[in-house]
């Protein structure tokens, strides 16, 4: 993998983002997720890394104007000047947080630490014009963590990234009406602020949107009190013998979200919520999607619980594999890297997975794609100037893709609305071939 640089640096910080790009191009297929540490273990043989940099800072060229201006170092009061990509849809977004503690069930990953708990953002159509702040992206703290964990240790980039602005609103007064929630799961070490732009798309077209992280499966998730936690279900995987007992735990890491995700459902749903806003859930209308493991989470909650009506695998290994009997008729989205998700590619769970869902179903696979392709990381990547020559896909044609299939699926799977995207290859996104259908 040859890695270029569009910015300001060379030398080392080359080095260490070229690193970086090798551990997250170790996390896709059927590869173990790097740990908190910031070691990578793949099932497969290493791929070296070569860096292709500039001898001149004069010779860098920036990935974009943003990534070539950002503020002074140290100051907390600059704003960010990275973005995420403006939603599409006729609504504002609004955007609430809740910490939940599920009292029945002990933390899977640190038993002394009590009770399971939960950090959720809701996302939800919001009408024009409503108060309140514009919502944070992320903390600078998990910003650090997460950035450090990929090598990426620029003193300055963890308050760039956390300031990144967002359409949606803190406050913001719901749209009138019931609207088909959608439950979103990030991927293995990954916050959940990575899917922030996805959640805002779904919230613009009309659906609530609740993405959770799951307490010491991330790099760092901050807590209200301000206490960062980190992953400690990443230095379990990283302890096991064998690949066989890793994928045995990253299974178990699927299952346990699957009952996060029934907790929260009960929580926004049941007789007593505790959202403000949880008159705006249909709760006859229950979607899911996630990226990486949360893909497999996806459908781990599916087969848990059958108030989830549909479920998207965004470039997930199946380590919980999918019920021999299916998911009830359920429709579910297979959307992958190619080649490393194509029927027979390295990454055979989604072959054995196709063979066991027994509803509407697609397979696309999107070219010139990386495993974070679905995740806020390519925009964010391509303004803090980084260049991974092996998933060339803009960061604009990743985020458009994202949007329009999944929004297309939950259309037709929760709204009964006709998704012709669906039907075939389309002229507009040449990028995505469907697999089987």
């Amino acid at each position: 993998m040859t890695i270029s640089l569009r910015n300001r640096r060379a030398g080392a910080a080359a080095t260490a983002t070229a690193l970086a790009l090798a551990s997250l191009a170790a996390l896709a297929g059927t590869a173990t997720p790097a740990s908190a540490s910031g070691r990578a273990r793949a099932s497969g043989p290493a791929t070296a890394a070569t860096v292709s940099a500039p001898a001149s800072a004069a010779a860098l060229k920036p990935a974009s104007p943003a990534a070539s201006t950002p503020p002074a170092s140290g100051d907390p009061a600059a704003p960010s000047p990275f973005t995420l990509p403006r939603p599409t849809g006729p609504y504002a977004t609004g955007r609430d947080t809740l910490f939940l503690t599920d009292h029945e069930r002990t933390d899977p990953w640190v038993p002394a630490a009590g009770a399971r708990q939960l950090l959720v953002s809701l996302h939800y159509p919001a009408r024009p014009g409503s108060d309140g702040d514009p919502a944070p992206y992320m903390p600078e703290a998990e910003a650090r963590l997460m950035l450090a964990q990929r090598g990426l240790d620029a003193p300055e980039w963890p308050g760039l990234v956390a300031a990144t602005r967002t359409f949606s609103r803190t406050d913001a007064r719901p749209a009138p009406g019931r609207f088909p929630l959608v439950l979103l799961s990030p991927g293995f070490g990954t916050p959940r602020a990575t899917l922030t732009g996805l959640a805002e798309e779904l919230a613009s077209r009309g659906y609530v949107v609740a993405t959770a992280d799951h307490p010491y499966e991330s790099t760092g998730t901050e807590l209200p009190d301000g206490r960062v936690l980190t992953c400690a279900a990443c230095d379990e995987v990283d302890a096991q013998p064998d690949e066989a007992a890793r994928r045995k735990v990253l299974a178990a890491v699927s299952a346990g979200r699957a009952a996060d995700f029934s907790f929260l459902l009960d929580r926004l749903t049941g007789p007593r919520p505790v959202w403000r806003h949880a008159g705006a859930i249909d709760a006859r209308r229950v979607g899911m999607a996630g990226h990486s493991i949360g893909g497999n989470a996806a459908a781990s909650t599916m087969a848990a619980d059958p108030r989830v009506d549909a479920g998207v695998n965004m470039d997930g290994t199946f380590f919980d594999p999918a019920p021999a009997r299916g998911l009830g008729g359920r429709p579910f989205l297979m959307l992958g890297t190619d080649p490393g998700h194509a029927p027979g590619a390295g990454d055979t769970s989604w072959d054995e997975g196709w063979a066991r869902l027994d509803g509407f179903k697609r397979w696309l696979t999107v070219r010139d794609s990386g495993h974070f392709t679905f995740t806020d990381t390519p925009a964010i990547g391509e303004q803090l100037g980084i260049v991974d020559p092996d998933a060339p896909l803009s960061a604009v044609r990743s985020t458009t893709i994202t949007r329009a299939y999944v929004t297309a699926f939950f259309d037709r799977s929760l709204r009964g609305r006709p998704a012709r995207l669906l039907d075939g290859p389309s002229p507009a996104h040449p990028e995505v071939l469907f697999q089987r259908h």
